[in-house]
């Protein structure tokens, strides 16, 4: 008869083979539609993406063979790290009107990316740490792991990235579900999103106003961003009306909702098995811009050349690596691995939801990329390490039977 430590054993070596066979099959597609996506203008970007992808599956290996645990131990440094790096890019090049990178030479770092995670790890640490109960128990939980949030949140709103720091929030009270806070906490902050939403309407609807009054801004006219106390960028309210209201911010369709038109052409023109690998027309004669089309909106080509089909198993590809996650977190030995498993479901989906939204219409265009497939090294790797980790909390269960 065999002993429960050799069940242990045996259990604690077990892989979830389903997850990197779905990530091999997504890196395949990135590769092949950010190639076809650059064909007209001859673009490399897909050899660096086969780079990417190497260095990726590396990380997820010696991620996945390393004990969970030591996240944990190092917590604080690692975020440390990240949110010095948050600061850092303050030095570095302005791209599109932002300050997002930190400039290798050879490549660019984006630090935007690594702190999602690295904040990911700092509130699973802290509730794994905290003792949970009532709400007054339970508050200085809430209080670090707010504070743990709101510092890269408010560097990454400086960059300016709303896009971004919009991902935090959904992590951050997903932690603290799983925690199991007081449902009074939820309640409140539910009121006062309301409330935020209700500000960002009003402040958004001025805009429009303000703009009717004043069609072209000069030097006697400020923009309106200098007269709101909202602290948004106007191109960003831009952004905000041309979902809400196309017609009022873009009639013509050849301003801020031309991106969002032509993905939704290429999706629609897809039909349900594509036009062929290279063939989408909305990339290769430039409708879909170069500088979109491989990264932002990559989903809009491989919708109009592999069609419905080749879309639906792009998605159900995702959904079998969320699915994993949120088994690895049922599974999981401790809080931290299952508060871990969690939110990695929930910072893909985010992203998955926000890219395909926006590719279709059903989302503000906030240019968030689209978890392995996008063009982009500093995401693209730090997915990888994230089901990297995911995949040790799942090696390093204790499941006896």
């Amino acid at each position: 008869m065999k002993s429960k430590q050799d069940v242990v054993s045996r259990e604690e070596i077990q892989t979830d083979w389903i997850t990197p066979l779905c990530l091999a099959g997504l890196s395949l597609l990135s590769i092949l539609f950010i190639r076809s996506a650059q064909a007209y203008v001859g673009g490399d970007q897909w050899k660096m993406q086969i780079l990417w992808c190497v260095i990726g599956f590396t990380a997820y290996l010696v991620a996945s063979l390393l004990d969970y645990h030591i996240w944990m131990r190092y917590a604080h440094h690692f975020y440390a790290l990240a949110v010095l790096a948050l600061l850092l890019v303050f030095g570095g090049p302005v791209l599109y009107g932002a300050r997002r990178w930190i400039d290798f030479g050879l490549f660019k770092f984006q630090p935007s990316e690594i702190s999602k995670w690295a904040t990911l790890v700092m509130g699973a640490s802290i509730l794994a740490r905290s003792k949970i109960g009532g709400m007054r128990d339970s508050l200085k939980g809430i209080l670090q792991v707010a504070l743990c949030f709101a510092v890269p949140m408010f560097l990454i709103f400086l960059q300016p990235d709303l896009g971004s720091m919009m991902v935090f929030p959904p992590i951050a009270f997903t932690l603290l579900y799983v925690a199991r806070i007081p449902t009074r906490f939820f309640t409140a902050t539910f009121i006062a999103f309301v409330l935020l939403l209700g500000v960002l309407g009003w402040d958004v609807f001025r805009y429009y106003q303000y703009k009717s009054e004043n069609p072209r801004f000069s030097r006697a006219v400020p923009a309106y961003e200098e007269t709101s106390l909202v602290p948004l960028k106007d191109y960003q309210r831009k952004r905000i009306l041309t979902f809400i209201a196309p017609e009022v911010e873009d009639p013509h369709g050849i301003g801020a909702n031309w991106n969002r038109i032509q993905a939704l052409i290429a999706v629609a023109t897809g039909g349900i098995s594509g036009k062929g690998l290279g063939e989408g027309m909305q990339a290769k004669l430039g409708y879909l811009p170069p500088a979109v089309a491989h990264n932002d909106f990559i989903f809009a080509v491989l919708a109009e050349e592999s069609g419905l089909l080749g879309s639906s198993l792009a998605l159900l590809a995702f959904l079998l690596v969320v699915y994993g996650c949120l088994k690895v977190a049922s599974k999981a030995s401790d809080r931290f691995g299952a508060l871990l498993a969690v939110s990695v479901s929930v910072l893909l989906m985010t992203h998955l939801f926000v890219n395909v939204g926006m590719t279709i219409g059903i989302t503000p265009i906030t240019g968030l990329p689209l978890p392995f497939l996008s063009y982009g090294g500093t995401f693209l790797v730090t997915c990888f390490l994230m089901l990297g980790v995911v995949q040790s909390v799942y090696r390093h269960r204790k499941e006896f039977r």
